[in-house]
């Protein structure tokens, strides 16, 4: 086996550009979390069970825990602390409304598959909803409250598309959400 080797990577992390020297296998959670300190995302299982560490790179989810940072340089990486938008201003708020975390540690990785979801679809039904979110457990179960959040978010988020003048898009798209 031989010893990691130290290199520096160019990221950009919630829009800002971060230089690391690091291992470039070291895993994307530990090098937010430790090297940029950024503690929102969680480490729950480590091996991608779990959905708490999940975070956007070029909109898209993914757990953090398994991907490689040199799998993310000259791409966009996105935290639960860089997450902003109509989308995810509605589901934060449907999240807060509804109560929607009990112990919290797994709200994080929840909250940005729900943005991922209703960036890629903006009326998703409880099908929809499963599918996307099969990837985040939550040990408290409240399932039922996520995906009351979900469809108050999308509803929310509607009705702030709709108000907006005309010619202005209020949602941008990201790629869809692949199971």
């Amino acid at each position: 086996m031989t010893a990691p080797t130290n290199v520096p990577l160019a990221l950009v992390v919630n829009g800002a550009p971060a230089t690391v020297t690091v291992d470039a296998d070291t895993p994307l959670l530990w090098v937010l979390r430790q090297t940029l300190g950024l503690p929102g995302t969680k480490f729950g299982c480590g091996i991608a069970a779990c959905g708490a560490c999940t975070v956007h790179i070029d909109g898209v989810p993914v757990p953090s825990c398994v991907t490689p940072v040199s799998a993310a340089v000259g791409k966009a990486i996105t935290t639960i602390e860089g997450l902003r938008g109509p989308v995810a201003d509605a589901v934060q708020g449907s999240w807060a409304a509804l109560d929607v975390p009990q112990c919290g540690y797994c709200q994080s990785g929840q909250i940005m598959s729900a943005v991922a979801l209703l960036s890629a679809n903006a009326s998703p039904s409880d099908a929809d909803i499963d599918t996307a979110m099969q990837g985040n457990l939550c040990r408290c179960g409240t399932y039922p409250r996520i995906r009351a959040a979900i469809h108050q978010a999308a509803q929310s988020a509607a009705a702030k598309a709709i108000s907006t003048p005309s010619g202005v898009r209020a949602i941008a798209p990201i790629a869809p959400v692949t199971p």
